[in-house]
C-alpha cells in the first residue's frame, strides 16, 4: 500500500498523537488508519537552521519535525501567513499588512520544508499539504524532481477574485497551485472563487469542495459523559435553571465575537422577558496575543463585556460570563450538551466545526437550537439552524429570541435535520474522499 505523507504547519505534539487528539489530528485519523504514513511539519521550536528533521514513530505513523530560525519564522508565520494571507482570505483587507521581506521569508520557509522533506520521500508516496501557510510547497517539491501525486487542502475560505487580486505579487502564489494534482476547499462557493482566478490565469488545475466534519458519534458520547462530570455539574448548578447560550471561539477577529456580544445586549434590551432567565457563556482562549490587532480585540471584548454586565446585571444575576483561559475540549463538549443555544457568528469561516459539535452534543429528546452566521461554511449544510447576518446586532437578538421560544417539537425537527447533515459529512468521509481523489489523479511524468 502506498504511503500517505501529510504536511502541515504544525505536527501534533506527543500528547496529542493518540485517541485524545484534537483538530486536524482528529480529522486525519481515518485517513491514517491501517496504512503506513508520515506526518511532516514545523516542530514548534525556533533554533539555528541546518539541523535535519527529528524523527519519531508511533505504530505505522512516523513524525518528522523541523526547527525554523526565529527571523524566518516571524516573517513566514506572523508576517505573511497571518498578517497578510489570513485577513485576505477572510475578506478583511483593511487588516492586511504586506511587506516584501515577509513574502521572502514565507517562500524561504516553504523551500526549507521542501528541501528537508524530499530525502524522506519514497517512490509511490502520496502527499497531502494543508492550509495557507504552505501553498508554495508543492512547487518546491516539483522543482526538486518529485513526480508523485500531491494534493492541497485549504481549511479557510477563498475570497472572490476582486479581493484576491488585492494581494501584492499574487500571481506568483496563484501559479504555485498548478503544482497540485488535487485542490480541495470547504464549500462550493470557495471552489467557484478559486476556480475563477485559476481560470483567468489559464492554469490547468481546478478546485473541488470537500466539506470537513467531525466524528459525531464519538463527540456525542464524550458530551454525555462530560455533562455528567464534575465541571458539567458545576456549570448546571451555577445556572440556577437559566437557559445557557454558549459561544466557543479562538480569540480572533474573524469569529465575530464583538458582534455576538452586541447582539446579546440587544436581546436584553428589546426582549426584557428573557432578563434573569438566560446566561451567555463566551469562551475565547487568547490567540496570537503578541499581535497588535489581537491585543486590540481583547481590549474591545474586555470593555464590551464589562459594559454589558454593568448595564444589565442585577445583584443575583450576571447575564454574561466571558473567559479567555483555555478549557479542555472534553469539558467544552459537556458544556455544549447543557447549552440551550449554540451561538456561532463568524464574520467569515471556512467551515466552523463548533457548529457541528454543538449539534452532535445535544440530547435528541430535548435538543437546543443553533444560531449560526450565514457566512460560516457550515451554514450550507445546517438547514435547521437559525441563520443570521452577524453585522446586524438586532438580527442576532431576534434570532436568539426565536431560539429561546421555539416549541419542543420544532426544536427536535430542526435538530434532526442538522444531525443528519453532521452525520453525512464527517471527518471520516472528508479524509476518505480527498485521499481517494488523490489516489485516482493521473500520474505526472518525472
Amino acid at each position: 500500500m502506498s504511503r500517505l505523507v501529510i504536511v502541515s504547519n504544525r505536527v501534533p505534539p506527543p500528547r496529542e498523537r493518540g485517541p485524545a487528539a484534537g483538530g486536524l489530528a482528529v480529522a486525519m485519523r481515518e485517513a491514517l488508519a491501517g496504512r503506513e504514513a508520515l506526518w511532516f511539519g514545523w516542530s514548534g521550536s525556533n533554533h539555528a537552521p541546518g539541523d535535519p528533521p527529528r524523527l519519531a514513530r508511533s505504530g505505522r505513523l512516523s513524525f518528522a519535525t523541523l526547527d525554523l530560525p526565529q527571523a524566518d519564522f516571524n516573517g513566514y508565520y506572523r508576517g505573511f501567513s497571518n498578517g497578510m494571507l489570513w485577513p485576505l482570505l477572510h475578506h478583511r483587507m483593511g487588516l492586511a499588512e504586506f511587506r516584501r521581506e515577509d513574502l521572502a521569508a514565507y517562500r524561504r520557509v516553504n523551500e526549507t520544508f521542501a528541501a528537508a522533506l524530499m530525502p524522506l520521500l519514497r517512490a509511490g508516496d502520496y502527499i497531502w499539504v494543508h492550509d495557507y501557510h504552505l501553498i508554495p510547497l508543492g512547487a518546491g517539491l516539483r522543482r526538486r524532481g518529485f513526480a508523485g501525486r500531491i494534493g492541497f487542502f485549504l481549511h479557510v475560505p477563498f475570497p472572490p477574485r476582486s479581493i484576491f487580486e488585492a494581494l501584492p505579487q499574487g500571481e506568483g502564489l496563484l501559479a504555485d497551485f498548478a503544482a497540485y494534482d488535487v485542490l480541495g476547499v470547504q464549500t462550493e462557493e470557495d471552489a467557484a472563487n478559486l476556480n475563477e482566478v485559476l481560470g483567468r490565469a489559464d492554469l490547468p488545475v481546478r478546485a473541488a469542495a470537500y466539506p470537513i466534519g467531525i466524528d459525531p458519534d464519538a463527540f456525542a458520547a464524550e458530551a454525555r459523559r462530560a455533562a455528567a462530570g464534575p465541571e458539567g455539574v458545576r456549570l448546571r448548578d451555577s445556572l440556577s435553571q437559566r437557559a445557557l447560550i454558549l459561544g466557543i471561539d479562538r480569540l480572533d477577529y474573524s469569529k465575530g465575537i464583538p458582534n455576538r456580544l452586541r447582539g446579546f445586549a440587544q436581546l436584553l434590551k428589546r426582549f426584557p422577558e428573557h432578563r434573569h432567565r438566560v446566561t451567555l457563556l463566551q469562551v475565547a482562549p487568547v490567540s496570537r496575543g503578541d499581535v497588535a490587532t489581537y491585543r486590540a480585540l481583547r481590549r474591545e471584548l474586555d470593555e464590551l463585556s464589562g459594559r454589558i454586565n454593568g448595564e444589565h446585571a442585577e445583584f443575583d444575576w450576571a447575564p454574561l460570563r466571558y473567559m479567555t483561559q483555555t478549557v479542555p475540549r472534553t469539558t467544552l463538549a459537556g458544556f455544549q450538551r447543557i447549552a440551550r443555544i449554540g451561538l456561532v457568528t463568524p464574520l467569515r469561516d471556512g467551515m466552523n466545526l463548533v457548529a457541528k459539535e454543538f449539534v452532535a452534543a445535544q440530547d435528541p429528546a430535548d435538543p437546543g437550537a443553533l444560531v449560526l452566521s450565514r457566512f460560516a461554511g457550515a451554514a450550507h449544510e445546517m438547514e435547521g439552524a437559525i441563520l443570521v447576518n452577524p453585522h446586524d446586532p438586532d438580527e442576532i437578538a431576534e434570532a436568539l429570541h426565536i431560539a429561546l421560544t421555539l416549541p419542543e417539537a420544532e426544536r427536535r425537527a430542526r435538530w434532526e435535520r442538522m444531525w443528519q447533515a453532521v452525520r453525512r459529512h464527517t471527518a471520516a468521509t472528508w479524509a476518505r474522499s480527498f485521499v481517494a481523489s488523490l489516489e485516482e489523479a493521473p500520474a505526472r511524468a518525472a
